[in-house]
């Protein structure tokens, strides 16, 4: 479990590829910034939403079990009452992601729990883009 944001810095500076789920790409919305973000500073972003197949102009995939790469970070923009679901489908990738990011307004004790054990570390309720800027990590 993560405790302090610092604690994730070592962390973060390995990811190289991240998973969005709940990813589209309308303008305005927060899932578009942090994405479109998250390709800017370099990192290989993986778009995931069960009806689209082009996010960003990337391949998108319909489920994280999908995707044919191994995948640093599972960064969710779901509501809360799914992340247990997509905490169960994290934990059936392999090898495993390093990290399962729940962004700002997200938070889920059935999910943090799901993944206690694992090796996973967890963060709730903070923006991804916003932390990585802050401790200046790119690719």
């Amino acid at each position: 479990m993560l405790i302090d944001i610092k604690e994730l810095a070592p962390l973060l500076r390995e990811v190289k590829t991240i998973a969005i789920v709940g990813a589209v790409d309308k303008p305005g919305r927060p899932v578009d910034m942090v994405g479109r973000a998250l390709i800017e500073m370099g990192f290989t972003v993986i778009p995931v939403h069960p009806k689209r197949s082009d996010v960003w102009g990337l391949p998108t995939y319909s489920a994280l079990g999908d995707i044919p790469m191994q995948v640093d970070m599972v960064d969710l923009f779901r509501a809360p009452q799914f992340c247990p679901a997509h905490a169960r489908e994290v934990l059936s990738m392999t090898p495993l992601p390093k990290i399962f990011w729940m962004q700002s307004g997200i938070s889920s004790p059935e999910a943090r729990e799901i993944l206690a054990g694992s090796g996973i570390t967890v963060v709730e309720d903070r923006c991804s883009k916003v932390e990585m800027q802050a401790m200046g990590i790119h690719r």
